[in-house]
C-alpha cells in the first residue's frame, strides 16, 4: 500500500508519476541486477571505480521510490561469486566502496525505517566488510518500512546446493523423510526463506541473461530489461519498470480466461506459461 505523501522526501514530479500506479498491483518483493558500471565509466573515459561509485548513489533513490509505493523487498545483486575473479585492486576498491556505503547510509536508513538484510557467502568477505555488514544489520534491525536485501559473494547455483547438502543432512539424521523434500520445503533452506518470491527482477545494461542470480526464486518473476547503464538508472526508470509489470498478465501456467484477465494474479502454479 502506498504511503501519504505529506512526509515524502521525493519531489512532486516523481509523486505525481506514482500516483499513476495501481496500489493495488505493486510488486512486493523486487531483485535487480545492477550492471553497466564499468561501461558507464568507460564512456566518460573515467577509472572504473568511478562508475562503482556512481552506482552505488543510485541506490538510495531507488530505495526511497520502492519505500513509497509501498515495495516491501528490494534484493541488490551487488557482489557475484564470479566477481572474485576480477583484478585484485579492483576487488579490494569495490569491499571499500561498500564498506563506505554502509558506514554512511546507515543513519539515513535508520531514520527511513529501512532494515538492512544480506544474503551469500558472507562469510568470504574480507573480515573488516563483514564487521561493518553485522553492525550495519543490528543498527537497522528494527526497520519495518523495507527491506534493503543485498546479494554478496552470491552464487544462485550455491545456495541451492547448499539448501540440497542441508536437507540432505536432515533425511540422513531421520529429522526429515524423503517424502517431505518438496518445493516448500527447499523454499524454506534457501536464504530468501523469510521473503515471498521476487515479483519482478529489473536487469540494467541491456543484457539477456540471469547471470546465476536468485536462480529458484525468479521461477515465475516477470523480467524488465533496459539498456540503460545502472549509474543512469534513474527513479522514473525504475517506475517505468513498475508500470510495465503492472501491464503484463500474469498467468503462473493457467489461461488468461481462468484468471479472468487478472493482472495481479500472485500464486504460481504447475506448468507451461502457455
Amino acid at each position: 500500500m502506498m504511503r501519504a505523501v505529506a512526509d515524502s522526501p521525493l519531489s512532486q514530479e516523481l509523486l505525481d508519476r506514482i500516483a499513476l500506479l495501481d496500489p493495488e498491483r505493486v510488486p512486493r518483493h523486487v531483485a535487480i541486477i545492477m550492471d553497466g558500471n564499468g561501461r558507464w565509466a568507460q564512456r566518460f573515459t573515467l577509472p572504473r571505480l568511478d562508475g562503482h561509485r556512481r552506482g552505488a548513489e543510485v541506490v538510495e533513490g531507488i530505495v526511497d521510490v520502492g519505500k513509497e509505493i509501498g515495495v516491501e523487498v528490494l534484493t541488490l545483486y551487488s557482489f557475484s561469486t564470479e566477481n572474485w575473479s576480477r583484478p585484485k585492486l579492483e576487488v579490494a576498491a569495490l569491499m571499500q566502496i561498500l564498506k563506505g556505503y554502509l558506514k554512511k547510509m546507515v543513519p539515513k536508513m535508520q531514520a527511513k525505517g529501512v532494515r538492512l538484510e544480506a544474503i551469500g557467502a558472507i562469510d568470504a568477505l574480507p573480515h573488516d566488510v563483514q564487521k561493518t555488514l553485522a553492525w550495519a544489520r543490528a543498527e537497522t534491525a528494527a526497520g519495518e518500512a523495507i527491506v534493503l536485501n543485498l546479494a554478496l559473494s552470491y552464487s544462485g547455483r550455491q545456495e541451492i546446493t547448499a539448501a540440497a547438502r542441508a536437507i540432505a543432512a536432515e533425511v540422513a539424521a531421520g529429522t526429515l523423510r524423503p517424502e517431505e523434500v518438496d518445493e516448500p520445503c527447499v523454499a524454506r533452506h534457501l536464504q530468501t526463506a523469510p521473503y515471498p518470491d521476487p515479483d519482478l527482477m529489473i536487469r540494467t545494461s541491456g543484457e539477456l541473461r540471469l547471470s546465476n542470480f536468485l536462480l529458484w526464486q525468479l521461477a515465475y518473476a516477470e523480467l524488465y530489461v533496459t539498456d540503460t547503464l545502472w549509474p543512469d538508472f534513474t527513479t522514473a526508470d525504475f517506475l517505468d519498470a513498475i508500470r510495465a509489470y503492472q501491464g503484463r498478465e500474469r498467468r503462473f501456467g493457467r489461461t488468461g480466461e481462468q484468471i479472468g484477465g487478472g493482472r495481479g494474479a500472485t500464486r504460481p502454479g504447475m506448468g507451461d506459461e502457455g
